[in-house]
């Protein structure tokens, strides 16, 4: 459950602050939006792996459950980056 709300809130500041684009998040130009969006994706990426850890240590989740999670999380990372590099190249 906290893996499928995660990937419904990590894209949330790209599309809403950044048009869509994840080329904002690399970029160095900033604004009160777009730093804003750095931010809530900052926040978001680092809330979903920093969640089962606490989780973890609370003993309210296995680590087998804990290991899954991060396992999730790397997978929903490596499909964020082939998205934006398909979104710089022109030929896609």
């Amino acid at each position: 459950m906290l893996s499928a709300l995660m990937y419904v809130l990590v894209p949330m500041p790209c599309l809403f602050f950044g048009g869509g684009s994840t080329q904002f998040l690399t970029s160095r130009d900033g604004g009160g939006w777009i730093d804003a969006a750095k931010f809530l994706t900052g926040a978001s990426a680092v809330g979903s792996f920093a969640i089962p850890i606490i989780l973890r240590h609370a003993h309210m989740i296995s680590t087998g459950a804990m290991f899954i999670e991060f396992t999730s999380f790397i997978i929903f990372v490596c499909t964020v980056l082939c998205f934006h590099r398909a979104s710089l190249e022109d030929d896609w």
